[in-house]
């Protein structure tokens, strides 16, 4: 069986970065290649942001070079754009799948759907997210040297400002117990360098009783990983406790934070 040529494209935020790579392992080595997003390609995936107007633009400005590269190909759009605006999305030339944030992670069995109807080829699969409760884990590898590990995902402060809690729900994430064992497969494939990801990381923990200080406190004692980066965090969430934790770290603990300017020049 001849493989079939997949293509991604990621917009926005480190977190977007995180979430396409693992979702382009999901693509059995044996049924597709990747190749770069420049290349003619049969099937497009384009990982969508929408926190900015300029973001928007970009998003559909990489759906309709897909297009061009190759009519035949079938389009998929993930991410906060698809969450908000399916629709519009759908009305794109060469579209054939919408996905929503939490849809997203089954891109494959998706497809496999509309080739399996192709009567009605162009889908939508969309749920309510304001009300999920589901995190998914992803991380970076095989892209860069080091690796964007998501931690947390959604936000609760609702700004007047900002689409992405109505885009990626409430605040989530997982147990410190079990992002540990994502931090030891990093660990695992030599990668040296972690940068900690997510909406707001700050808010870590927040839905099952544990923090962020805790998460920090444990990713230090992993052997193999050098570095650890903090982003994606609001300043008047790093607590005295964490600054001097990271100051007296063993690890080469580097906090940084997205003000709000820095978060939407990151997603322009």
């Amino acid at each position: 069986m001849k493989k079939k040529k997949v293509a991604f494209k990621t917009l926005g935020c480190k977190l977007n970065f995180s979430e396409t790579s693992t979702i382009s392992k999901k693509f059995p080595v044996e049924e597709f290649d990747i190749v770069d997003f420049k290349e003619e390609a049969d099937i497009y995936v384009v990982h969508t942001c929408i926190v900015t107007a300029k973001a928007g633009k970009k998003s559909r400005a990489a759906i309709r070079q897909a297009n061009r590269r190759n009519p035949d190909a079938k389009i998929a759009v993930l991410g906060c754009y698809s969450q908000l605006s399916s629709g519009k999305l759908m009305e794109i030339e060469g579209v054939k799948l919408v996905l929503g944030n939490n849809e997203k992670y089954n891109i494959v069995e998706h497809l496999k759907s509309i080739e399996e109807d192709p009567v009605h080829a162009d889908k939508i699969y969309l749920q309510a997210i304001s009300k999920t409760k589901e995190f998914h884990h992803s991380y970076s590898y095989g892209d860069r040297t080091r690796s964007f590990l998501k931690v947390q995902d959604g936000c609760d402060y609702f700004c007047s400002y900002c689409t992405i809690p109505f885009a990626r729900g409430r605040s989530r994430s997982d147990t410190i117990a079990n992002t540990i064992e994502k931090a030891k497969e990093i660990a695992k494939i030599n990668v040296k360098e972690v940068i900690l990801t997510g909406v707001n990381i700050g808010d870590f923990g927040k839905n099952n009783g544990e923090n962020f200080f805790g998460l920090i406190k444990e990713l230090d004692k992993i052997e193999g990983i050098e570095r650890y980066r903090i982003s994606s965090i609001e300043p008047d969430l790093l607590t005295d406790e964490i600054i001097k934790f990271v100051a007296s770290s063993k690890k080469n603990i580097t906090a940084f934070s997205y003000t709000i300017t820095g978060w939407f020049e990151q997603c322009s």
